[in-house]
């Protein structure tokens, strides 16, 4: 059986918003879905020591799961860039932090396939970086962190569904699980 590791954003835990909606169309492949919850906050999460904070707080659930478990990382938890980078391991990263420079390199030097979910008024999402990393991107314009649009809030739970597809065919190109 194929397992996925959830690892939260700053605000919510892994259960909540996007990241219910993603496990859930891993759990419908037959995955099993791990969530993490952060022992603490991170003292900066705009600081270079996150990406080590983030690596010792969900290592231990990756080596406890075993094999190669995909990461579905949302915004501080795509700080898990590096772990993934270092073990191989095929992501989903809703949000992710592509203006911190340490995020962009780990994702850069990532051997495994990777799907990169942002929006064009998010401040922690930069366009151009997005499409250098990965061929498997979902961007939407005018969408912020939460992956919100202005207008009417049926505009964008069009959004997440549209997401959801994009994650379900990153799947299906990448063959997960196999």
């Amino acid at each position: 059986m194929a397992d996925a590791i959830v690892i939260p954003g700053g605000a919510f835990g892994p259960g909540a918003g996007m990241l219910m909606y993603v496990a859930e169309a891993v759990e419908r492949r037959g995955a099993r879905v791990h969530r993490h919850w952060w022992s603490s906050d991170p003292e900066d999460a705009a600081e270079p020591g996150v990406e080590g904070w983030v690596t010792s707080e969900v290592a231990p659930l990756v080596d406890s799961v075993g094999g190669r478990p995909l990461l579905i990382g949302k915004s501080l938890g795509t700080n898990g860039a590096a772990l993934a980078a270092e073990r191989g391991l095929p992501a989903v990263w809703l949000t992710p932090v592509l203006t911190l420079p340490w995020v962009a390199a780990a994702l850069a030097a990532s051997p495994a396939p990777f799907l990169l979910v942002g929006g064009t008024a998010d401040r922690w999402w930069d366009s151009a970086a997005a499409a250098r990393l990965t061929p498997h991107l979902f961007e939407v314009e005018g969408a912020d962190h939460g992956m919100f649009v202005p207008g009417p809030v049926a505009d964008s739970l069009d959004v997440l569904t549209r997401m959801i597809a994009a994650v379900e065919g990153f799947l299906d190109d990448i063959d997960w699980p196999a």
